[in-house]
């Protein structure tokens, strides 16, 4: 590693300290355990993973499992991506370190998405109709709420039609790889059925 590299790595791993340290220290004094913040995305992270166990079509678990993780990686990488260029901003947070809201990234939007998912395979409905639909209410109704209460920011040029395409090609992306997937095994039942 050449010497103008290493100086700058070490500069980089000084601001991430600094910026680790600040955030501790914002999180200790607006955000811990004694503000009504914390307790909502507390909420938000927990009540949807216990709805989860006790709603989700467990015949067809593993399938809406792997289709809700996989909107849980792309919603956290759109999300993080989002907010480490400041595009958006989460004022609170549970867990101080974290940039994205890990509310949000892995419980209320891969749950809801999921619930939406077992919906239409079990009624024959249209998937990408109701992702849609819910990418539209998650970004026009449930992020301008979050925003009034003080929980969520736009900056930078953002505004809630892209939160609206971020919704959707994770809503997409999320079922093409599940369809891709589904597809292998279901190629590799009918070579060993034949």
């Amino acid at each position: 590693m050449s010497e103008s590299q290493q100086t700058m790595l070490t500069s980089l791993k000084n601001v991430q300290r600094i910026q680790t340290e600040l955030w501790t220290s914002y999180w200790q004094q607006y955000s811990d355990f004694g503000d009504w913040q914390f307790w909502v995305l507390a909420a938000l992270f927990v009540l949807p993973l216990i709805v989860l166990f006790f709603a989700i079509d467990k015949r067809k678990a593993l399938l809406l499992g792997f289709y809700g993780y996989n909107v849980h990686v792309f919603f956290t990488y759109v999300d993080a991506i989002g907010a480490n260029m400041i595009k958006w901003f989460y004022p609170y947070k549970i867990f101080p370190i974290l940039a994205s809201s890990v509310s949000l990234d892995v419980s209320l939007v891969p749950v809801t998405y999921m619930f939406v998912y077992q919906f239409t395979l079990n009624h024959s409905k249209n998937y990408y109709l109701f992702m849609l639909l819910l990418s539209a209410i998650f970004a026009f109704v449930f992020k301008p709420l979050l925003v009034a209460i003080g929980l969520f920011e736009l900056s930078s040029g953002t505004n809630y039609f892209s939160l609206f395409i971020g919704y959707v090609l994770v809503g997409l992306i999320a079922k093409w790889i599940t369809n891709l997937f589904v597809y292998f095994e279901k190629k590799a039942h009918q070579r060993s059925n034949d």
